[in-house]
């Protein structure tokens, strides 16, 4: 069975090679110039050329591969899942919909799964490790499905960023929250609601929200001692591995996994943003 996962899950690149995990890469546009995400360009490139002032663009994975890779999935006759960035952030979902169906209509007997994560970052990246654990243990392809779907339903984002300025220009936030925001160190507490960014709390100082957000992992979460935890950090390891310990102190959970935000992504978040990612005791419908 086939994995198929987009550069906005913020895996790094040898992941993708190590675990036979097919990549869609967005695209980010930096001076001109297209870039592949992780294959072209890295997010340290991103976030430095975003603190000297410059905005890059981002842009959906590209049509075109997918069909070829669809075309090639239906030839071999291998099931597949593709694991998708949320559609409330980019297109890439649509497009692999879009074109997958013109594929089958030739190949009706391709099976695909695509997936609308509703996710991003390690929120998303968690699902895709998870999809790749049970491929590896001989599960098959609907029931990997079925648990992937309903673990993008629990995943839970919490983030803040040194700079709400960078969401709304990509229109990710409004200018209203961006300028409070803005306003004596207020730092914003964010969530994604339906696969949307969503500002929810705003707090004076870095390390207020930080504690503000192990307090909301503890109110929303599962079983966290026996979960992996994931914290995404726009190249600000230094808070990163800070809050790491923060977390260790209060939860201890099983892992906690530490990587640094993706180009696309970070085209938006900015440098300085800090996210985590863990699973919620919402029970399903």
């Amino acid at each position: 069975m086939k994995i198929f996962a987009d550069s906005a899950c913020d895996l790094p690149l040898d992941f993708f090679e190590e675990n036979e995990v097919e990549l869609f890469p967005l695209s980010v546009l930096l001076d001109g110039k297209e870039y592949e995400d992780i294959v072209e360009i890295n997010s340290k490139e991103v976030f430095d050329a975003i603190r000297q002032g410059q905005q890059p663009k981002t842009s959906q994975a590209s049509p075109d591969q997918m069909m070829t890779t669809w075309k090639d999935l239906a030839a071999s006759g291998e099931d597949g899942i593709y694991i998708a960035f949320s559609s409330q952030l980019s297109g890439t979902y649509q497009t692999a919909v879009m074109t997958s169906d013109q594929v089958k209509e030739d190949n009706p007997s391709m099976n695909l799964a695509v997936i609308d994560t509703h996710c991003a970052s390690l929120g998303y990246g968690l699902l895709v490790k998870e999809a790749v654990r049970l491929r590896n243990e001989g599960i098959g392809m609907r029931e990997i499905e079925q648990e992937i779907r309903t673990m993008a339903t629990h995943m839970e984002h919490l983030f803040t960023v040194e700079d709400l300025d960078y969401l709304a220009k990509g229109g990710r936030v409004s200018k209203a929250s961006a300028f409070f925001g803005g306003l004596l160190n207020i730092k914003p507490l964010l969530h994604v609601e339906d696969g949307k960014l969503v500002p929810i709390e705003k707090h004076r100082g870095r390390k207020k929200v930080l504690r503000r957000m192990i307090e909301m992992m503890e109110e929303r979460g599962s079983n966290l001692q026996e979960q992996t935890i994931a914290i995404s950090h726009g190249d600000d390891l230094t808070t990163a591995k800070e809050f790491q310990e923060m977390i260790q102190e209060v939860i201890q959970p099983k892992a906690i996994e530490i990587h640094q935000i993706g180009s696309v992504i970070g085209s938006h978040a900015g440098p300085g943003t800090i996210a985590l990612f863990f699973l919620n005791n919402t029970k399903s419908e």
